[in-house]
């Protein structure tokens, strides 16, 4: 019997990445102490995942729900044209700045995906696609980009575009919030009278 730690050296992983195997019950044999402590038999070896591949579409607005269908389409097409089956194909409406994406969530916390297939990078994230990219690598899933950004020059003017549209989202919340604030305090003043 060995620890997880040991394990984790023995097989050149970092000790996150093993429990996360372990987790999703990928080390044959291991498990939990009552104190918290994962042990392995010895001689045990990684048991390999069954490909598991999610296609993630995204829109901003409810307005573009046609454009979210013939993405996800698009995406699936793809999929079968690699021969790869899909076994999740997720659609989802929100801000790509938006970090409480719920789905979008659930598919990065279960750690069950080997491909997370989307159309271009902003699909996934509008920030961060890189920290996302590196922590799915940590736990054995690539995430698949169909429409890569050509050259420096566009990924610059993407990135421009993004930190407008923050900014632009920021500050009209920030309109709206107190617009709200005004009303209510409007409000309360009508009832003191």
């Amino acid at each position: 019997m060995k620890k997880l730690s040991e394990y984790a050296k023995t097989h050149g992983l970092s000790y996150r990445t093993a429990y996360n195997h372990f987790r999703a019950n990928l080390i044959e044999g291991a498990y939990q102490l009552p104190t918290g402590t994962v042990v392995i038999p010895d001689h045990v070896e990684l048991v390999p995942r069954t490909e598991y591949v999610v296609t993630y579409a995204r829109v901003s607005s409810s307005e573009n729900k046609d454009n979210l269908k013939s993405q996800s389409e698009r995406l699936i097409a793809f999929c079968n044209a690699k021969g790869w089956t899909t076994r999740e194909n997720i659609c989802e409406v929100g801000s790509g700045m938006n970090d409480k994406r719920k789905k979008l969530i659930d598919v990065l916390s279960e750690g069950k995906a080997t491909k997370i297939v989307v159309e271009h990078k902003d699909r996934l994230t509008r920030f961060g696609f890189n920290y996302i990219k590196l922590a799915c690598d940590k736990i054995g899933c690539e995430i698949v980009v169909l429409n890569e950004v050509d050259g420096e020059k566009e990924d610059t003017i993407q990135d421009f575009v993004s930190i407008i549209t923050s900014f632009c989202a920021k500050l009209y919340g920030q309109r709206r919030s107190k617009r709200k604030t005004e009303k209510l305090i409007e409000q309360l003043g009508k009832g003191d009278d």
